[in-house]
């Protein structure tokens, strides 16, 4: 999974999508509130959840024949609630869960090529000193 998959998630700062479990959205006054919680282990010291806050963006609108101020959506919570309902729909497709298997396995095992040749150059230079 890459940052071009969830740029609006990668923008807010979560890195790893696939942790999420669940995610709420709240409204308090002129203000929507998207908590994001994640799946994680016993010992784990990364936080159970994130909390993000997004003002309600003010447009006028025309309703009979009155101009309104309305209150909507910001355009980059709307952005963040499309890519996760992106990923939960991909979560529960079993040839996407295939695929992000095969991708995080291709990106271990390209993690573990890179770091290998890295101990080989280490052990290089320990050879010519």
């Amino acid at each position: 999974m890459t940052e071009d998959d969830f740029p609006q998630l990668f923008e807010m700062g979560i890195l790893h999508p696939l942790d999420i479990d669940r995610y709420q959205v709240n409204s308090i006054a002129n203000h929507d509130i998207l908590r994001v919680i994640y799946e994680r282990g016993k010992d784990s010291f990364l936080p159970d959840s994130r909390t993000y806050k997004f003002p309600r963006v003010q447009k006028s609108a025309t309703i009979g024949n009155k101009e309104q101020v309305v209150l909507e959506t910001h355009p980059q919570l709307k952005k963040a609630l499309d890519e996760l309902e992106a990923l939960f729909a991909r979560k529960d497709c079993k040839e996407c869960v295939a695929e992000t298997v095969l991708d995080e396995l291709q990106a271990l095992e390209d993690e573990i090529a890179m770091r290998s040749e890295y101990i080989r150059q280490l052990v290089k230079q320990l050879g010519s000193n």
